[in-house]
């Protein structure tokens, strides 16, 4: 009986010792950190308010801080990295802006710039080094949407007639710039929410099973596992007026939206922001914590109460790491 008892405890603590949590290893900014983009285990940026940028090229055991020069005031939601020299960021309000650098941040220039009444640009996607869409929400009704093939020197609207139409009050979150994703090599899919919350591929527009209703509600994040010709979506969201609710916060599509299912264990509150890591693992977080699902978002395990509002894997690599609020987060395993 001791035999067999050892033996357990022995697997119990073996166990425990691989279980996931999240390592804080910045908190001391003042800064609300909203991008993120991790090129590869070493190399990371993040983007926030005040014009603030951020990169480590050390796998995050230091940064170096930048305020853009003549955008002290600029909120940069979204941003995405090629690597420890190129970055693109994008700031978000009236007039909006995405601006390039080529050196590591130390000069940027302006590549698409907006002044229409209304503008407000919530998040951007790449394909590739060359190909990316951004998103904005609606004006007039109609969700903007540009393009880029250059690597994002040059930025191009569609036409206005190809602009998606949005229901009244339905409109994309800036929360975590994803909530647009490549779906495969050549489409990308969104998600909005609002008083209607709904994913978007093309011309498809798909009613999502999310909390809706309220200018606070709906899906938020957006992310996509591509694996031999089969595709998984996880859509997160809630309301982020009540963080700890898990009322209709997330669901899941393999069949590009014809149906949907629902966890059996949702992420335990609202969350901002949903990543693939690899295999049927998944990671998601949001103001009260951070989530990870063993098994295709079916079930989520509440492994770390510290909030964050976005949460990304090295693309060329294993690394995951969060910001949010004056802290970014390192996925330990």
């Amino acid at each position: 009986m001791k035999s067999i008892f050892s033996i357990l405890l022995f697997c119990f603590i073996i166990s425990f010792s691989k279980a996931q949590t999240v390592q804080v290893i910045v908190s001391d900014k003042k800064t609300s950190m909203r991008g993120l983009s991790v090129v590869n285990d070493k190399v990371i940026w993040v983007s926030g308010s005040k014009g603030s940028v951020g990169k480590s090229i050390d796998g995050g055991d230091t940064f170096t801080w930048m305020t853009v020069k003549g955008f002290e005031k600029t909120d940069f939601r979204d941003i995405e990295a090629f690597d420890a020299k190129n970055a693109i960021i994008m700031g978000i309000d009236t007039p909006a802006y995405i601006l390039k650098t080529k050196d590591g941040g130390e000069t940027w220039d302006v590549v698409y710039e907006n002044k229409t009444t209304g503008m407000f640009l919530d998040a951007m996607e790449f394909w590739n080094e060359m190909s990316g869409i951004v998103i904005g929400d609606p004006i007039d009704n109609k969700i903007f949407i540009a393009r880029t093939f250059d690597g994002g020197k040059t930025w191009r609207a569609l036409p206005d007639k190809y602009f998606p139409v949005a229901e009244k009050g339905e409109a994309c979150f800036a929360s975590s710039g994803s909530n647009v994703a490549a779906l495969n090599l050549q489409e990308a899919v969104f998600i909005t929410g609002g008083t209607h919350s709904r994913m978007f591929i093309r011309d498809k527009k798909i009613e999502l099973p999310i909390i809706q209703g309220k200018e606070t509600t709906g899906a938020n994040s957006v992310g996509v596992k591509h694996v031999k010709k089969k595709t998984t979506v996880i859509i997160v969201g809630g309301d982020f007026t009540t963080k700890d609710s898990t009322t209709k916060n997330c669901c899941i599509t393999t069949d590009g939206g014809n149906t949907f299912t629902v966890p059996v264990i949702a992420p335990h509150g609202y969350r901002s922001c949903v990543e693939f890591l690899n295999g049927d693992n998944w990671v998601t977080c949001g103001i009260n914590g951070v989530d990870y699902s063993k098994d295709n978002g079916a079930t989520w395990t509440w492994i770390s109460k510290d909030g964050f509002n976005v949460c990304r894997k090295a693309k060329k690599g294993k690394a995951v790491f969060f910001a949010g609020n004056g802290k970014i987060g390192k996925l330990v395993q």
